[in-house]
């Protein structure tokens, strides 16, 4: 505290500290986020005697869980939102390949909604995810 002319204090807050912690706050945020946004959901997949397993290099996933919820490479997605996610995908992707992860009650229509838009923006090869019968 400083003392004026006139004998009056003058009180004032001091900033610093409380802006270090905010920018503190806000870089733990930062740093925590992805972690946060790449969860994935729970798919249920179908079973399969005829599965295979392809090359996991630039292959975009669309997961379909049992709820109706969509991902497009962990990230989550609306029907609508789901052909400009794909077009991002695939202006970085030059093969162009979709592997479908639905679980095993959603909808067929649900399916081929996702094969169709991803037929109509020029996707090279799509698949659909099974699990190996044991």
């Amino acid at each position: 505290m400083h003392v004026h002319k006139k004998g009056a204090l003058i009180a004032e807050i001091n900033m610093i500290p409380l802006i270090d912690v905010s920018l503190i706050l806000l870089i733990i945020f930062m740093v925590i986020t992805p972690f946060l946004v790449q969860s994935q959901i729970q798919v249920n997949l179908p079973r399969a005697t005829t599965g295979t397993k392809g090359p996991e290099e630039q292959i975009i996933k669309v997961q379909i869980a049992a709820n109706g919820l969509m991902t497009v490479d962990g990230r989550r997605v609306s029907r609508t939102g789901l052909a400009r996610e794909l077009m991002l995908r695939f202006a970085k992707s030059y093969k162009k390949t979709v592997l479908v992860e639905a679980d095993k009650t959603v909808p067929v229509e649900r399916v081929v909604a996702v094969f169709d838009a991803a037929k109509k923006l020029g996707a090279g090869k799509i698949g659909i995810a099974v699990k190996q019968q044991d």
